[in-house]
């Protein structure tokens, strides 16, 4: 088990950097905002294979925090866009 959670952070950090290439790179506002929203899902996805790995539950209620703001974000730059959109 411990092999598999290895490999699966492994994975993890290496999604991240290619997210954090995209976030720097992305030709648009939208496509940046998007990164952002699935590194914070890479995050909690990282976060969770480490409490596994670890047998740890204290970073829990980061998660959920995590996780809140992240949905927030996502809705609140969807909004923003559909605004900039529609004065057009």
């Amino acid at each position: 088990m411990t092999v598999a959670l290895n490999l699966a952070l492994g994975i993890l950090v290496a999604s991240g950097l290619i997210i954090l290439v995209r976030m720097l790179r992305g030709p648009a506002a939208l496509d940046r905002i998007v990164a952002l929203d699935v590194l914070a899902s890479v995050i909690i996805a990282g976060t969770t294979v480490h409490m596994a790995l670890w047998r740890d539950p204290t970073p829990l209620p980061v998660l959920v925090v995590l996780a809140l703001l992240a949905f927030i974000g996502s809705v609140t730059a969807a909004h923003l866009v559909e605004r900039r959109e529609g004065m057009r």
